[in-house]
């Protein structure tokens, strides 16, 4: 699938690998659980790390180690299912972390900015996505209530600048 990160088509240096599976050489994704049970042996290899977490998983699991990859993929297994918005705030509020946060599964249009809001900047998205579309659905709303990660004032911050620059401009 192809995946969109800073604007623009890229290829996916990484290997999704099962946990059966042996590792290959390079950049390698794994589960959560296989990263909790292989911790080590992971971290020592001399290759880009990135970790899967499922929506039903929690990335405060990881602890400091989220330092230390280069990838945390975020489930999206249907388009109801919210919980890995939350994981995205929980990496980028709470845990700190500035590596790449990727959105696989389903991963829908009308989702795109809200992801992007709560700090997901890689995207797997559906064969045919054009960039013209997926850049059109980044910009579709430019005013929000919620604070989020992405450092977009919302509209109490706004309004609270207008105010200010409203009492500068009449003294």
């Amino acid at each position: 699938m192809p995946l969109i990160k800073d604007g623009a088509f890229i290829t996916d240096s990484f290997t999704r690998v099962a946990d059966a599976d042996e590792l290959p050489a390079g950049a390698v994704i794994v589960s959560l659980s296989r990263f909790l049970d292989a911790r080590e042996a992971l971290l020592s290899r001399d290759a880009p790390l990135g970790v899967r977490i499922g929506s039903h998983e929690t990335p405060d699991a990881l602890g400091p180690d989220v330092h230390r990859l280069a990838v945390v993929e975020l489930s999206f297994p249907k388009f109801r299912d919210g919980r890995s918005y939350s994981s995205a705030r929980v990496l980028r509020d709470r845990l700190g972390y500035r590596g790449e946060v990727r959105a696989v599964g389903e991963v829908l249009r009308d989702q795109w900015l809200f992801m992007r809001r709560c700090g997901v900047d890689a995207f797997e998205v559906r064969e045919g996505t054009g960039l013209e579309d997926f850049r059109a659905a980044l910009g579709e709303q430019t005013v929000f209530y919620q604070r989020t990660a992405d450092g977009v004032p919302d509209i109490f911050a706004l309004r609270q600048r207008q105010r200010q620059s409203t009492a500068l401009a009449a003294e």
